[in-house]
């Protein structure tokens, strides 16, 4: 029953508090202003690539130039500026400075080059640009495509030389800007993409109260303190990275280490250095970090908690005993979602709890669906059917706009957001938001994952689109057919990119492919197997047909169609036989 009266005292706890800060219009600056006056002198943000400490104070005068100088240029409220760099202190400097004033951040993939880049650019209706000078490239070969009125600033290293023309250096015209408060409207904070199941990323609309929302359920589900000191590595663009971690930072005064990106072999040694007491992983990072040869630092550190999701159950209690971290601290919940679940007890393996005796008190579920093809299954009244114990289903959660638990905010896009919201789901003339994920619940109420289904998978930490990656390599390959999805390999964290290409002629030049592809599409979406095939069926059977290539897999034994496997350490691909196909399932082959 603890547990029970634990979620459900989390959840009011939480409740009341957005409540209450919707009564006094608390915005997230306005909560970080509390947090200014409180520990003003403490350290709020270190960044692990140069050691620089900003206190409280330092944060909250680098936010205010920002937003005076906004001011000064003439944004305002409902104007949307996209910010597009590598993690450090400034990023989080920047949103929140944007916030003071309701100019909402787009937040953009830094790993996004070319067409992707200028999606994301165009559906946010950004105004300007912030870019950090070690992207220049990637903004000098978009820039012609980018409306003529967007403004474009460059953080950093400056060399007007390299700039796409008209950009102005930001460092200087922050120095002589104000750092006094300016006025604080509230609504809008910032958009995250998320990787569109159904095409490219979706801008997600994340509200101040959501914002508050997901970082004060970890801080109190998982019972943190404001003297914790939290190691980040996650990518400041995703909510991981920049609610549940940068937000313990705004709103519960605790110092967060900002780390550009994840280094498994520094990884412990980080935490030592910093006297980090929690840290935040996704599921990769922990097996990384199990891979890493045994070292004492390992042990020395005073990690007290991982917070994250993804960890599997079959790696949890290694890493908690190698590494001496008592707590796993899981949780489930996409950005946009209003079905979060927290494993607020150290339950190895669950990402969630849900009450089965308190239904009523927090409205998801899971229901039955075909999993082929995540339809809904509804019974003769149709309403959706609920999942028993031990029947895996998608998880739904009801959707109540007046209740800042259960609203759903949806994306920029109001078709996006359609195909998000199923109706008659609990009962007769409802709505609720549609996670796409399915888990299994146990016979106490813990949730387990099973597995994301639809047009993406996760590998090397990030959501891939299928869809998006299928259209791109079509375009690099005269516009072939092309399938992507992902396959299991064993011993690897989420799956492995592979494409099947219709090539009847034998016409790919896998070389030119190779070098096309580096400038096309982030490391972690190439796709890591080739599977070269006459033609790809694409009749109403295209779905079953994904469904049969991913059975097979990549086992030339099994398929009879040409394979190739790409070589990192060579940077092409090579072909795939019995052989290579058998020390990358061993794992001596490194991905």
């Amino acid at each position: 029953l603890h547990h029970r009266q634990n979620a459900a005292s989390v959840l009011l706890r939480v409740k009341l508090n957005v409540k209450k800060h919707l009564r006094e219009r608390n915005t997230v600056p306005k909560l970080f202003a509390k947090s200014v006056k409180k520990y003003g002198d403490k350290t709020a943000l270190i960044f692990e690539g140069t050691g620089e400490k900003w206190n409280f104070k330092e944060l909250d005068e680098y936010s205010n130039r920002v937003a005076n100088l906004l001011l000064q240029r003439g944004f305002k409220e409902g104007d949307v500026i996209a910010l597009f760099m590598e993690n450090r202190s400034q990023y989080v400097g920047l949103w929140l400075g944007m916030a003071k004033i309701g100019v909402e951040a787009a937040l953009i993939n830094f790993n996004l080059r070319l067409e992707a880049l200028v999606h994301c650019v165009n559906i946010s209706s950004a105004k300007a640009v912030v870019f950090g000078s070690e992207l220049t490239d990637a903004m000098c070969e978009v820039h012609s495509s980018m409306g003529k009125t967007v403004e474009l600033l460059c953080s950093g290293e400056w060399d007007p030389k390299r700039v796409p023309e008209g950009t102005e250096h930001l460092e200087p015209l922050l120095e002589a800007t104000s750092t006094n408060q300016p006025s604080q409207p509230d609504h809008r904070l910032f958009y995250i993409y998320t990787s569109g199941t159904t095409g490219m990323p979706k801008a997600a609309i994340v509200v101040h109260s959501r914002y508050y929302r997901m970082a004060a359920l970890v801080y109190y589900g998982f019972r943190m303190k404001s003297e914790d000191v939290l190691y980040d590595c996650l990518p400041l663009y995703h909510s991981a990275g920049n609610i549940v971690g940068v937000g313990q930072c705004l709103i519960h005064g605790m110092t967060v280490v900002i780390r550009k990106k994840f280094s498994a072999s520094k990884f412990w040694d980080d935490c030592i250095k910093y006297n980090c007491t929690i840290v935040q992983y996704i599921g990769e990072i922990c097996r990384y970090l199990l891979n890493q040869p045994k070292k004492d630092t390992e042990h020395q550190h005073k990690v007290r908690m991982a917070l994250g999701n993804g960890l599997r159950q079959s790696i949890w209690e290694e890493f908690t005993t190698r590494f001496n971290v008592p707590q796993i601290a899981e949780f489930y919940g996409a950005t946009e979602c209003n079905c979060s679940l927290g494993n607020f007890d150290n339950k190895t393996g669950a990402c969630g709890f849900n009450s089965r005796i308190l239904p009523f008190f927090y409205p998801i579920r899971l229901v039955k669906v075909n999993e082929e093809t995540m339809e809904l299954i509804r019974g003769p009244d149709g309403v959706c059917i609920p999942c028993g114990p031990g029947e895996p289903g998608q998880l739904v959660g009801r959707i109540i706009q007046n209740d800042p638990l259960r609203r759903f905010d949806g994306y920029v896009n109001q078709s996006a957001t359609n195909k998000k919201v199923a109706h008659d789901v609990f009962k007769k003339g409802d709505s609720a938001y549609l996670s796409g994920d399915v888990l299994v619940m146990d016979d106490y109420g813990y949730m387990y994952f099973k597995d994301r289904t639809g047009d993406t998978f996760r590998w090397k930490g990030e959501n891939v689109s299928t869809t998006e990656v299928e259209g791109t390599l079509s375009r690099m390959l005269d516009m072939k057919d092309v399938v992507v999805y992902g396959v299991e390999v064993p011993g690897a964290e989420g799956k492995a990119g592979m494409a099947a290409i219709a090539d009847p002629d034998h016409t790919t030049d896998l070389a030119k492919f190779s070098r096309d592809l580096e400038k096309a599409l982030p490391p972690y979406a190439r796709p890591v197997f080739l599977r070269f095939l006459p033609e790809v069926n694409k009749t109403g059977t295209f779905k079953f047909q994904k469904t049969d290539m991913r059975r097979e897999g990549f086992d030339p034994s099994v398929v009879s169609d040409k394979l190739y496997f790409l070589d990192c350490t060579k940077g092409q691909y090579v072909e795939l036989n019995v052989g290579l196909h058998r020390s990358i399932v061993s794992g001596k082959q490194k991905l």
